[in-house]
């Protein structure tokens, strides 16, 4: 089957209580560990690309890499973009077959903001692209995203609905306490579940995207400070917390660090344990496997969306 846009995954994720997986990916191995992953939990997924895989792997090759991930999984697959921060990116992301695009406008005015989503949204939708859009600002940092706790503000739930019916957009990012990247918490995690029961009434069936939603798997992190790395503090958003927003307006939430964490962490195990291996299939392999073993977990566990592939075919 070919890729598909996010409009039925979000609908059944809506309706079921669970959300979609959206992972970053990177490269051949990162691919091949969550497709892996999808296949053994029969589960939808979101492949989403940044601004900085483009960069570092090229479009061309990642789209391809997508293409055979389809074929070979069978598997209900949307390719996304992550973080397009202009039309232009957009627009190109679009021409070259991409199912879903994300416009990051949020960084401006509310007037700004949809007068430039609406734009994406025009294009998109004559392609039959669906687009996400971004209200309020999460802190942190992750490729080409870098926002400052000061810079950072909670999404208002009186906005929402004048954003949405005006730039038309199909699901919206909101900002409720989660940050990019794998230092979110300098204290007790803590989500701002009042604003997005809020947004949830503001707009009934509208699917809702948490970004920034990595858990920061402490394994990993203790793994990778046992063979030379440095990760004072990471910690990430409790795995529960993801499981109560799934179960309410959430459909799809974002996780890019712990699939970083994983990969890291394997590679360094492994470079410590055999110190005279130089072939990378040696070390990239654990490090594969390590990303299908945590996407599978959040596929079943944080989720909820095992199984539901079925339903979307």
């Amino acid at each position: 089957m070919p890729l598909i846009t996010t409009k039925k995954m979000f609908k059944k994720a809506y309706e079921g209580g669970y959300a979609i997986g959206a992972f970053n990916v990177n490269n051949m191995e990162t691919i091949q560990g969550i497709v892996e992953a999808g296949k053994l939990e029969n589960a939808p997924l979101i492949l989403q690309v940044s601004s900085g895989a483009r960069k570092y792997a090229n479009p061309l090759y990642l789209k391809k890499l997508v293409d055979a991930a389809v074929t070979d999984s069978g598997l209900p697959i949307a390719l996304h973009l992550d973080h397009g921060d202009s039309f232009e990116l957009c627009k190109d992301a679009i021409d070259g077959g991409f199912t879903s695009v994300m416009i990051d406008a949020s960084h401006h005015s509310l007037e700004e903001n949809i007068a430039i989503t609406k734009r994406v949204v025009e294009y998109a939708h004559d392609k039959g692209v669906v687009v996400e859009a971004e209200l309020g600002r999460l802190a942190g940092i992750e490729d080409a995203v870098n926002v400052s706790a000061a810079d950072a503000m909670y999404t208002n739930p009186e906005e929402v609905y004048e954003f949405v019916s005006k730039s038309g957009c199909d699901s919206l990012a909101i900002a409720i306490g989660t940050s990019h990247g794998a230092f979110k918490f300098k204290s007790e995690p803590k989500l701002r579940f009042d604003i997005l029961e809020k947004v949830s009434k503001l707009l009934p069936n509208f699917p809702i995207v948490l970004h920034g939603a990595s858990s920061v798997p402490q394994q990993f992190v203790k793994q990778i400070q046992l063979y030379g790395g440095d990760m004072p503090g990471a910690q990430g958003v409790p795995e529960e917390m993801l499981r109560q927003a799934a179960s309410m307006a959430v459909c799809k939430i974002n996780i890019d660090s712990d699939l970083r964490l994983a990969f890291t962490a394997a590679i360094r195990k492994h470079m410590s344990d055999n110190p005279t291996h130089f072939d990378p299939r040696q070390y990239l392999a654990p490090a594969r496997e390590q990303v299908k073993e945590i996407v599978r977990h959040k596929l079943l566990n944080v989720l909820g969306c095992s199984g539901k592939a079925t339903e979307i075919l």
